[in-house]
């Protein structure tokens, strides 16, 4: 799909792609927010209320209007992975991964041989319910993006060895967990932090892994833009249309 390649392209060549978090269970929400042309949408199976049955609807929503679906699975577990990626998910981003041990079972989890052990079954959506050649949707299937997210103290500090495991795509920080790892709790604009953000960005670099953050502002969307960040997550569905509402509200009241 067009999307799809989009996406990798922009990822590989390292553009800049935005998109948000999705909370909601509607398939039109998610299909409005591809019109308004976001790069991606990720689907939050980990803090969401959608179950892996509704979120291929939300999957179909997205490639409808041409936005890349990725699903947030709720842990690393090969089930979870697996799931997500049958109902046709373009790619999986995996919470709470700390060290090399957990990146490496997040890639096996996700990508078939030889790059993987990902469980095998191709009467699912992702192969057309066996439509689709079993030979050409295993090649096809190992095209997934897989993002990792690193949280915590124990992330940052066994960031090299994260970076070392063959098969990740994308490493996603999050800033207010550097921020207490570097011992600044909350300021996410602090120089450590910036700092700290240049270097690991440097290292996935050098790995040829490109790097997200998420951000619920326009102003630290542009800071970590021009601090080398490809993939931005842009604040949620839900927090972007309440905010829309009271903006509209507040401007409509002021006369």
């Amino acid at each position: 799909m067009n999307n799809k390649m989009n996406f990798i392209d922009k990822i590989k060549n390292r553009e800049t792609v935005i998109g948000p978090f999705s909370k909601t269970s509607d398939a039109g929400m998610v299909e409005a927010m591809g019109y308004a042309g976001f790069d991606f949408i990720i689907i939050d199976l980990e803090h969401g209320p959608n179950s892996i049955l509704n979120a291929q609807n939300l999957i179909r929503a997205a490639q409808l209007s041409a936005t890349f679906p990725i699903i947030r699975v709720a842990e690393n577990e090969a089930v979870n992975i697996g799931q997500a990626l049958d109902i046709g998910a373009g790619g999986v981003q995996v919470p709470q991964v700390t060290n090399a041990a957990e990146a490496l079972k997040a890639v096996q989890s996700a990508k078939f041989y030889p790059q993987g052990m990902r469980g095998v079954c191709r009467f699912v959506r992702a192969a057309e319910y066996s439509n689709k050649d079993r030979f050409e949707y295993f090649r096809e299937a190992n095209d997934c993006v897989l993002i990792l997210q690193l949280e915590g103290t124990e992330a940052v500090k066994n960031i090299d060895e994260i970076l070392a495991v063959e098969g990740i795509d994308i490493v996603f920080l999050g800033p207010y967990d550097l921020s207490q790892a570097l011992g600044v709790s909350g300021q996410i604009n602090h120089p450590l932090v910036l700092d700290k953000m240049r270097d690991i960005i440097a290292r996935c670099k050098v790995n040829d892994i490109a790097t997200g953050v998420f951000t619920d502002n326009i102003n630290d969307a542009k800071i970590w833009v021009n601090l080398g960040v490809n993939y931005i997550s842009y604040s949620v569905d839900v927090g972007i249309i309440q905010e829309a509402c009271k903006s509209i509200i507040a401007e409509v009241l002021a006369g």
